[in-house]
């Protein structure tokens, strides 16, 4: 399969470790991995603030870099869920379309169409597993606590996966962490407060790592345990599953 590599720009600019270790990944796992050049911003940040109308460029450049592959992978559930939602182009809307059925965030990638059931990783440490929003919500690649039906979580299937590793238990598995893109902004007081109570979870139940599918919630959860002079460290999922140590 031919596979495109979707980095959001701030992975990019944060992250890009997280970026190498998904292409890494995937190409420990077989797949053809290509990283068109002149990707950029998806658009979610204008989308989030209410200019989803001055979005048209960022839409039309994606369809240009994304057209034609199997698969789009991307390491960031919010990113992955506004491509999947709302790439429209009045000039390319049957391509859109296309696009938009073929995105995944990284996870669902590696459960539902490459079917990983081995993982050749270890990382030897207790991990707290943040399931944001627009992953639970949004992508579905976990089950949301408040439904009464069977319990299924991506990450945590692919992490069970790692050896060393210790998954542990939160008394709130799917709480907001209070990023929400433009929340943390125009609700500055409320969102940090919704961080520290998402990071001391973490810290109760004795976490040495945070991780989710999503870098933009665990930006938020490091900037709170980075004031907290905590020893927690933040970490994506792709970075857990491509290492490999003797520790």
């Amino acid at each position: 399969m031919k596979v495109a590599l979707f980095v959001p720009c701030y992975v990019d600019q944060f992250y890009p470790k997280a970026a190498i270790a998904t292409l890494e990944l995937l190409e420990k796992l077989g797949v053809e991995v290509h990283y068109p050049k002149n990707q950029t911003c998806c658009g979610q940040p204008m989308a989030n603030s209410g200019y989803e109308h001055l979005t048209t460029g960022c839409n039309n450049l994606f369809i240009d870099n994304f057209i034609g592959y199997d698969y789009i992978v991307c390491p960031s559930g919010s990113c992955t869920l506004h491509i999947k939602e709302h790439l429209h182009s009045p000039e390319q809307e049957e391509k859109a379309v296309d696009i938009r059925k073929r995105v995944y965030e990284l996870t669902e990638f590696l459960v539902d169409v490459l079917k990983v059931d081995n993982l050749k990783a270890r990382f030897p440490y207790k991990v707290g597993l943040h399931n944001s929003c627009h992953g639970l919500r949004g992508l579905r690649i976990s089950q949301m606590s408040e439904l009464v039906a069977p319990a299924f979580s991506k990450p945590a299937q692919l992490l069970d996966m790692v050896e060393g590793l210790e998954l542990v238990p939160l008394s709130r598995n799917d709480d907001c962490c209070g990023f929400g893109g433009t929340f943390c902004v125009v609700e500055e007081a409320v969102s940090s407060k919704m961080g520290i109570d998402r990071v001391d979870d973490h810290i109760e139940h004795g976490a040495q790592y945070i991780t989710s599918a999503d870098l933009s919630c665990l930006m938020h959860l490091e900037g709170i345990l980075r004031r907290q002079k905590s020893d927690v460290k933040v970490i994506h999922v792709a970075e857990i599953l491509n290492h490999y140590s003797n520790e």
